[in-house]
């Protein structure tokens, strides 16, 4: 059974999206199933996170699913193959078949490597996998892997920012090609001075956007699986997530394109984040509890929104709460 979403012409990050709902990292690891997502109405998607150097994760269990708050909390750990291998992968998909939406990269960093040479990871598995993204995503900000989330604070970030534009650059000048666009993915466990302090690093570094935001150490309530140490995504998120999109927005304005993911399981949440400053938008948990029908249930909800707001297309709508 097919679940397309009706066509809902989107652009951003120099890129044609059929429509802004993406797949949020950590779904498709291995990017298993790059020419399938968008059967199931998704307008674009991105894999991973793959680090430089394959790595099991964390020990089992490390997935638990909380229906009582509709949220999932995970220590994952960034198990993956790592570059090399996921070069073999993806080389092998698309010589088969590939996907007609863009594909996205979440670049992660490996857990042998220290955080002074976080650098050389993230640009090394740039380096590598550049042929086969249409945008990549600087995941500095699980709280899964030791000391990672510390990679957010400025001069460690401008380095790794650096290091992973040069890669860019080269390659671009060396294939002809145009420079992939790249973002950063922040925690919404940061103070609002230090998610500002990250906007104005990737914006002095040139990056296409900021993706709001990653999983949260906090949690709704006590219970057994609320103990559980890990990040949480899904419902419990929406809120933070949504004033954080608030937050860049009116800091940056359209300087800093906004991908708004946390919470995001139909047209209400969806739309709120499109209101607060949100160009594209993400969802994982949703596909667990509402189904794999939910990506064309807001795509068409958001259709009907703008009509009823007055709105030509969906750029005219976003951010919108500001100018109210």
């Amino acid at each position: 059974m097919m679940f397309g979403s009706p066509s809902l012409p989107t652009e951003s990050l120099g890129l044609q999206f059929d429509n802004p709902i993406g797949l949020a990292a950590g779904m498709d690891k291995k990017g298993e199933n790059i020419p399938n997502w968008e059967c199931l109405g998704f307008g674009w998607m991105e894999v991973g996170g793959i680090t430089l150097h394959g790595q099991s994760g964390n020990p089992k269990p490390r997935m638990f699913r909380s229906m009582k708050h509709g949220a999932l909390i995970n220590r994952m750990g960034f198990n993956n193959p790592g570059s090399e291998a996921m070069f073999k992968i993806l080389a092998k998909q698309k010589s088969k078949k590939w996907a007609s939406v863009p594909v996205g990269i979440n670049l992660g960093k490996s857990k042998i490597t220290p955080n002074e040479e976080a650098e050389q990871d993230y640009a090394g598995t740039m380096e590598r996998l550049w042929e086969f993204a249409d945008l990549f995503v600087v995941n500095v900000s699980s709280p899964n892997t030791p000391n990672l989330r510390e990679l957010q604070a400025g001069s460690e970030l401008d380095r790794i920012l650096t290091a992973c534009n040069e890669v860019n650059a080269r390659i671009s000048e060396e294939t002809g090609a145009k420079p992939k666009p790249l973002l950063v993915k922040i925690s919404p466990d940061l103070e609002d001075n230090q998610i500002l302090a990250v906007a104005d690093i990737a914006i002095a570094q040139g990056c296409a956007g900021i993706v709001a935001t990653n999983t949260t150490t906090s949690r709704p309530g006590d219970d057994k699986i609320m103990d559980q140490v890990g990040g949480l995504s899904g419902k419990p998120l929406r809120q933070r997530s949504t004033e954080i999109i608030h937050t860049l927005y009116a800091h940056c304005g359209q300087k800093l394109p906004i991908i708004g993911v946390g919470g995001v399981s139909d047209v209400d949440s969806a739309w709120e984040k499109i209101a607060a400053g949100a160009c594209l938008l993400q969802l994982y948990s949703a596909l667990v509890f509402e189904g794999p029908g939910v990506v064309r249930a807001i795509n068409r909800g958001i259709m009907r929104k703008l009509t009823e707001h007055g709105f030509e297309s969906l750029s005219d709508a976003v951010g919108h709460a500001h100018r109210s």
